[in-house]
């Protein structure tokens, strides 16, 4: 039996989970919260599409009622707010804007950082000094392909734009490694 947090609606929820050796459960997974779909493109799209296409299971839990087409398009699941998020993911992303609005996201994020087994990426300003101490801006690089496809997520998204900047920033913390070599490069 495996306990699987509710983190939406702040209920612990108990799921019988049968092994499978399939490669769903075999691949990596990293779970996204965040306020908006357009949030999540803007800032992260394209570190989440190259990480689908590393084989990575990329889910993002949004507010109910919000377009999950943009995130479609970067080949990421969006989850509804009922949905129960998988505490045992390799990586945790979250925008500060649902950090500060949400506790049980903000205690979710701090036990992955104090526990240090986590890879925790976080973007936007304003995080508290608990959080920004031992943070480090890191870029990660899109490739040409991410690019591409934020672009049109961008689009459907109902952002105008004619290019895409080619590194994201995030905010990591640089001792805690990915399950695999991370792509993130530290700046400065």
């Amino acid at each position: 039996m495996v306990t699987t947090i509710d983190i939406s609606g702040g209920r612990l929820v108990s799921a019988a989970r049968t092994t499978r050796a399939d490669s769903q459960h075999l691949r990596y997974r990293l779970d996204v919260v965040a306020v908006s779909a357009v949030d999540v493109v803007q800032s992260a799209g394209g570190w989440l599409y190259d990480r689908v296409m590393a084989g990575w299971e990329v889910t993002v839990l949004l507010p109910h009622g919000c377009d999950s087409r943009p995130l479609r398009i970067l080949g990421v699941r969006a989850l509804d707010p009922g949905s129960a998020m998988d505490p045992t993911s390799q990586s945790l992303a979250v925008s500060e804007e649902v950090f500060a609005a949400d506790a049980r996201v903000r205690d979710r994020v701090l036990t992955a950082l104090d526990q240090r087994s986590t890879e925790v990426a976080l973007w936007g300003d304003g995080w508290p000094l608990r959080v920004n101490h031992g943070m480090t801006r890191m870029q990660h690089v899109l490739s040409a392909s991410a690019r591409a496809f934020k672009r049109h997520a961008l689009a459907a998204a109902g952002i105008p734009c004619t290019s895409v900047d080619p590194t994201e920033t995030l905010l990591c913390d640089p001792t805690i490694r990915s399950p695999v070599d991370s792509e993130l490069i530290r700046l400065g």
